[in-house]
């Protein structure tokens, strides 16, 4: 579908100006983002058992957590709209943000083909408790580069009395689950967030690589590299116009998810060892909030490999010291 304005808002053009790739990605964007979702997109929805979402909390500050179910609690029977029947644990901290109008991204992903696709809209015809649907204002695809290999256990993980703990930094614990991390989500936002008929809002995507891709620079701080992608700069736009962003940690083992939100910082003057390493530009996060919330995602997936895109090419996803 051919659109009349920008698929990008201010913060992604300029950042691609900065990497030398604005015209290019403007023709590219205008190809690929839609304000519908094509047909496999609706069917790759439909059967996934978990979806990634980002949300803003009471504070507007975005926030990344995961909506679960069997297979069929995501449908689309209209190609503008994605009906989910699910809610948030009350312990979740975006549990009480889901409302009517309120901006939503989401990220679905299938850990087993390594296949993403990403929207964002409107939330609407909200049931508390029940579910939601989500007005599509942007559709894309992406890459499988990063994503490393899981296959699902067929049966849900047996959920035990969740335990939560809330803190300003990081415990030892946490800063045990980063730094052997191989995966993570990030939450940004754009400044048009509050304009309900912007295109841009909220936005969630995938970040992998090698245990130790994250760095913990200290208990309130982490780093982390921004490799080579699709260009399209969605996340690095959004904190290009605001710092905000919200990072979740997921083991697929445990069913442990840690919810971190602070402030990034783009550093694209990286020394040449680390661009040698393939990466392209650092991200920092003064972390202002963690939360740690043990036994949360319903799920067990086993891992399988690493994606042949970490490595290739003497690209190494850890940061060289």
């Amino acid at each position: 579908m051919t659109r009349a304005t920008s698929p990008f808002h201010a913060g992604e053009q300029t950042i691609q100006s900065l990497a030398g790739v604005r015209d290019r990605m403007e023709r590219k964007g205008r190809a690929v983002i839609r304000d519908y979702m094509p047909e496999q997109h609706r069917a790759f929805f439909a059967a996934l058992p978990f979806m990634v979402v980002g949300m803003a909390d009471q504070n507007g500050h975005p926030r990344a957590t995961t909506l679960s179910g069997p297979p069929g609690f995501m449908n689309s029977l209209d190609e503008h709209l994605l009906t989910i029947k699910a809610w948030l644990d009350p312990d979740d901290p975006l549990h009480s943000c889901i409302r009517d109008g309120a901006p939503i991204g989401g990220l679905g992903i299938e850990l087993s083909t390594r296949r993403r696709n990403r929207l964002n809209g409107r939330i609407e015809n909200c049931v508390i408790g029940e579910g939601f649907s989500i007005r599509v204002q942007q559709s894309f695809g992406n890459c499988p580069k990063y994503i490393q290999a899981r296959n699902e256990r067929p049966q849900l993980r047996s959920k035990p009395v969740p335990a939560s703990r809330m803190a300003s930094c990081l415990g030892d614990s946490e800063v045990s689950f980063i730094t052997e991390a191989d995966t993570f989500f990030i939450a940004s936002r754009s400044a048009q967030l509050d304009e309900e008929e912007s295109s841009q809002g909220l936005d969630v995507s995938h970040r992998g690589g090698l245990p130790g891709f994250v760095q913990v620079v200290s208990r309130a701080a982490l780093c982390f590299p921004d490799f080579s992608g699709n260009l399209l700069f969605n996340t690095l736009g959004n904190l290009e116009v605001d710092a905000r962003a919200g990072l979740l940690f997921i083991d697929f083992q445990s069913g442990r998810m840690l919810h971190i939100i602070g402030r990034a910082r783009i550093c694209w003057d990286v020394p040449e060892t680390v661009r040698s390493a393939g990466i392209e530009r650092l991200i920092f996060i003064d972390i202002q909030c963690v939360l740690n919330r043990e036994h949360a995602f319903p799920h067990l997936f086993d891992f399988v490999s690493y994606s042949p895109h970490l490595g290739a090419e003497g690209q190494d996803s850890k940061i060289p010291q």
